[in-house]
């Protein structure tokens, strides 16, 4: 059975920085992207951040470009995402996801964790 498990979430002040980490176990994703969601209240799920399976290839949604860093590390089968200069509008569960693909002009997961709230007050 597979298990994405994320941690690391909490509350935060605005320009503080928080990483998120998601450990999977069932089956490695071995060339497949893994990366991350978010759905803040009242909103749709929206894609985060993924990276490649060689960890060369890495992608962001414009609204964290230069503020969240996403890494992996295959040998441990884990997954991280580093997030600086936070703001209100990050406030949201975050979830760690697998098999990750770009399809139709979005990008989907089919495998995902529980979710990590994070929350950032101003």
């Amino acid at each position: 059975q597979v298990q994405l498990v994320e941690s690391g979430g909490g509350l935060v002040q605005a320009g503080d920085s928080l990483r998120l980490s998601c450990a999977i176990s069932g089956r490695t994703f071995d060339g497949e992207a893994v990366g991350w969601f978010r759905q803040a209240p009242g909103r749709e799920y929206e894609f985060v951040a993924a990276v490649t399976w060689s960890g060369g290839g890495t992608y962001y949604a414009d609204f964290v470009k230069g503020r969240f860093t996403i890494a992996r590390d295959n040998a441990k089968n884990t997954m991280s995402l580093q997030m600086d200069s936070l703001s209100p509008d990050d406030t949201a569960v975050y979830y760690c996801v697998a098999d990750v693909v770009y399809r139709g002009g979005t990008y989907q997961a089919g495998y995902w964790g529980q979710g990590t709230q994070v929350t950032v007050s101003s």
